[in-house]
């Protein structure tokens, strides 16, 4: 099988030309990405000494910041075009060493600039603000200025910087095991597919194996999976307890009494947004238990198990879309947003910033890059199913949201914060949803696309705030000196998921193991993001659809905003309050809803 897929696959130069990506955007030919290289190197140096005396005077801290942004934008082009070199064909080791190169320059600069936030720092709030008077050009950097203000208190002296930019390397040991241990040392047990073929267990086909109408094949992955695990728990115990240490220990260098707040403070996120969420969904598990409740009913089971949570309730729609096909239904389904937005997405589509295809080599997956001063670039593995159909949606949401970004804000706000970054790929996946909904003229593709969205929000909203929740547990009683134990982290996670679904699931043994194996763990408080940035966007396309241009012009700003305001400010510019917990109460109330409208379908008959 494996060797029929490959011959399959075309090399890159099978591919057309106008389903490839045009890196001539960025530079003309490798050569010129070398000498543009080799020039800023020139530029580091430069930006070094400007380090030295950046807050000497008004003007210093100017040419300095001003020089940094320069070297910045350059770097992030140079960057991004060895990547995408390498990307397009893995095999290219002309292309890695370019990677490599380009990496070893970032190294480069940021040692150039490790010194100026502390330096800024040392002026105090006064000394800013005098220079502000002195030199009316530093207005482009005020919100930077009082960002860096703010971690006044939470930043150390340059040596006490250095000393934590030197730890990093140590910082990452519990992640970098963790990842070898899965994914490299771990050995998973044999199983029998749907054919009976006896096949090796891995991540990858666990998740594969969990959406299969074979029950015998699910309960085979979910029990041949955590027996591994089971062998490893001490291990990764003490590997995730690390983890948790590394957390306390950056929140006590910074001077922070709790590692959440360390975690959300930088993007000057409250922590009540976080507290909020697990409050509001813990009011709202009524909705997630009745959908369980009738998975179990509609799948004939006596008895519900968290291998059976993933099966589809109905067949996947057979159909294949070619890439036009699945282009045109994306426009159509992004009509809502409006003249500007469709044609800022057909000149996206015009100008080639997508690689459609894969090829032999190519990495696989799909994602969006934003390179400022160029425009943003796509890349997909399409292969014309319907999950390839709402991936393109969701790209182009990153994409559309960096190019409005690029159009409006100048370097140093041309990023885009975490907190908000899925909220614009995640409506467009919301309205092309709703489209796809509207105009499905046959029963059985109707129910489908309901329940896909109904599954979307499960494992986005209320599975991930189920993970946030843990987290929140752990890094507390480590902060009170409780001790923990790999029985702890099995007792919180039993806690949690009877909580969440109380007598509707089975709980198996092997499931209050499952913390084991989530890799995001060792990114403190980052899944909340998920299921807030998904109520986020839930708020934004209700609001798109219901109040027309009036909404879309406030969503246009949002996508302009950048870096320019900071995020919980920036998603109420779209109308939509974090920190209240009436997005999130939307997407439930909602998804209760859209369970009411699949029982009735059904009922029909």
């Amino acid at each position: 099988m494996s060797e029929e897929r490959i011959s399959d696959i075309p090399e890159r130069d099978e591919i057309p030309e106008e389903y490839k990506w045009r890196l001539e955007d960025l530079y003309p030919n490798v050569e010129a990405w070398d000498e543009r290289l080799r020039n800023l190197e020139v530029k580091v140096e430069e930006l070094q000494r400007a380090g030295k005396d950046i807050v000497s005077s008004a003007r210093s801290l100017l040419n300095a910041l001003k020089l940094r942004d320069e070297v910045a934008e350059e770097l992030g082009k140079l960057y991004a075009y060895a990547s995408f070199k390498c990307h397009e064909d893995a095999r290219d080791t002309k292309a890695q060493s370019m990677v490599q190169r380009a990496s070893l320059m970032y190294l480069r600069f940021s040692e150039a600039v490790s010194s100026f936030v502390p330096n800024i720092i040392s002026l105090g709030p006064e000394g800013v603000e005098r220079y502000l008077t002195e030199d009316p050009s530093l207005d482009l950097y005020r919100v930077e200025l009082a960002r860096i203000m703010r971690l006044k208190g939470h930043i150390l002296s340059v040596e006490g910087e250095k000393l934590l930019a030197m730890s990093g390397d140590v910082a990452r040991v519990p992640e970098d095991i963790f990842s070898f241990l899965t994914n490299a040392d771990m050995e998973f047990p044999k199983i029998k597919d749907e054919e009976g073929t006896e096949v090796e267990l891995s991540e990858e086909r666990y998740s594969y194996f969990l959406h299969s109408r074979d029950r015998r094949l699910r309960r085979d992955a979910f029990k041949g999976l955590f027996s591994s695990y089971k062998k490893v728990k001490n291990t990764i115990s003490a590997t995730y307890l690390g983890s948790l240490k590394k957390d306390m220990f950056y929140a006590k260098a910074r001077n922070y009494d709790r590692t959440l707040e360390a975690s959300l403070h930088p993007e000057n996120i409250p922590t009540i947004v976080y507290e909020k969420a697990l409050e509001t969904i813990n009011q709202w598990l009524f909705p997630l238990r009745q959908y369980v409740l009738f998975k179990k009913e509609i799948l004939n089971l006596n008895e519900m198990h968290f291998y059976d949570l993933y099966v589809p309730l109905f067949p996947e729609p057979k159909t294949r879309y070619s890439f036009d096909e699945a282009k045109n239904i994306v426009i159509e389904g992004l009509f809502p947003l409006g003249d500007e937005y469709r044609k800022a997405l057909l000149g996206a589509f015009e100008n080639r910033w997508l690689d459609v295809y894969e090829n032999r080599g190519k990495r696989n997956g799909a994602y969006s890059w934003g390179v400022y001063g160029v425009h943003p670039y796509v890349l997909l593995n399409f292969n014309g199913t319907f999950r390839d159909v709402f991936t393109l949606a969701h790209e182009m949401g990153h994409a559309m949201h960096s190019h409005f970004t690029f159009k409006n804000q100048p370097y140093v706000y041309s990023g885009v914060s975490i907190f908000t970054a899925e909220v614009a790929s995640t409506t467009n996946e919301i309205l092309l949803l709703e489209h796809m909904i509207k105009r499905a003229n046959i029963k059985a593709e109707k129910v489908y696309l309901i329940n896909y969205g109904l599954e979307q929000v499960r494992t986005t909203v209320y599975r991930q705030l189920l993970f946030a929740e843990f987290e929140l547990q752990v890094h507390e009683r480590l902060e009170k000196g409780v001790p923990l134990t790999n029985e702890d982290f099995s007792s919180i996670w039993r806690d949690l998921y009877e909580r969440h679904y109380g007598d509707t699931l089975f709980i198996d043994e092997e499931l209050p193991l499952e913390w084991a194996r989530i890799p995001h763990f060792y990114n403190a408080y980052y899944v909340y993001q998920y299921a807030t940035g998904y109520s986020a966007a839930t708020a934004i396309a209700a609001s798109i659809l219901k109040d027309g241009k009036q909404a879309v012009d406030r969503y246009l700003k949002f996508l302009s905003l950048g870096d320019s305001m900071d995020p919980v400010d920036a998603l109420k510019v779209a109308g939509v309050d974090m920190t209240s917990p009436q997005p999130l109460k939307m997407t439930c109330k909602k998804f209760e809803e859209d369970l009411n409208t699949l029982k009735e379908l059904i009922l029909e008959g």
